[in-house]
């Protein structure tokens, strides 16, 4: 049960079951949002079976427990509360469409099992951290990992609160959020999910031969700064807020700086 091959292949056991259950019930409510509920907990998943069937630094564990379970539960929830009640997100919504009938079928290859390998995949950099023996104990490797964790945690956590109140707030109503972190960068919140990745990094890093989990955090910063992230985001706000290029005028796209104070 400790080696390197078969505790993987139970995680990614475990994460497709998980995915072949919402894709149950996502065909019973004829929305596949639930995915995004998903990912996070498929995390959690990952670093609690990781724990409890490996035999690895006990502390490093742990520590990869704690942060893990506590960046993907919040995330969970803060999707499962945003997205509670809504319509399908446009982006299933056009693959629905152009799938058609088959689509209840195709949503399991296409969205659900895709999903939970690309989350095995990135999910590798926990799982080394976690079972490796040595060294055994916390180095400074682990500490500066954990500490840029927790700085890319608040700037995710904290972009999504500022941007749900003002999105709560009718009078903000087609504008562009602007304040806060968000006057910061456009994107706090994707920010902050890039610190988280490459603090996870950082603790692998501190392990023999953990240099090569580099992929997980590269993979997590093309999806947020050239894939599915900052481009699709962008791409859709430019047509739906009018404010919204003057907003790019003044704020940085992604990592944090001052706003501009003269704009064109």
């Amino acid at each position: 049960m400790e080696s390197w091959m078969t505790i993987p292949m139970i995680n990614l056991a475990t994460v497709t079951a998980m995915m072949t259950v919402g894709w149950i019930f996502s065909v019973l409510r004829h929305n596949v949002t639930i995915v995004d509920s998903l990912w996070g907990v498929g995390f959690v998943l990952v670093a609690g079976v990781t724990f409890w069937t490996g035999n690895g630094f006990t502390d490093r564990s742990l520590l990869i427990l704690c942060l893990t379970a506590g960046w993907g539960l919040r995330l969970a929830g803060y999707l499962t509360w945003r997205n509670w009640g809504q319509n399908e997100d446009h982006r299933y919504g056009q693959w629905r469409e152009k799938s058609g009938q088959r689509f209840w079928f195709v949503s399991l290859f296409k969205v659900f099992w895709l999903q939970a390998l690309f989350l095995w995949s990135i999910s590798l950099v926990l799982q080394k951290a976690q079972l490796s023996a040595e060294p055994s104990r916390l180095t400074r490797l682990d500490i500066l990992g954990a500490i840029v964790w927790a700085t890319g945690f608040v700037f995710e956590s904290v972009g999504d609160w500022q941007l749900a109140r003002f999105k709560a707030n009718p009078a903000n109503r087609g504008r562009v959020m602007d304040r806060g972190l968000w006057a910061w960068s456009r994107h706090p919140n994707y920010f902050g999910e890039f610190l988280i990745w490459w603090g996870f990094f950082l603790v692998a890093l501190a392990t023999p031969g953990g240099w090569w989990t580099v992929v997980s955090p590269v993979i997590i910063s093309l999806v947020l700064l050239k894939m599915t992230g900052v481009p699709l985001t962008e791409a859709a706000l430019k047509t739906r807020r009018p404010g919204y290029a003057k907003y790019i005028e003044k704020t940085s796209t992604f990592f944090p700086r001052p706003p501009r104070k003269r704009v064109r």
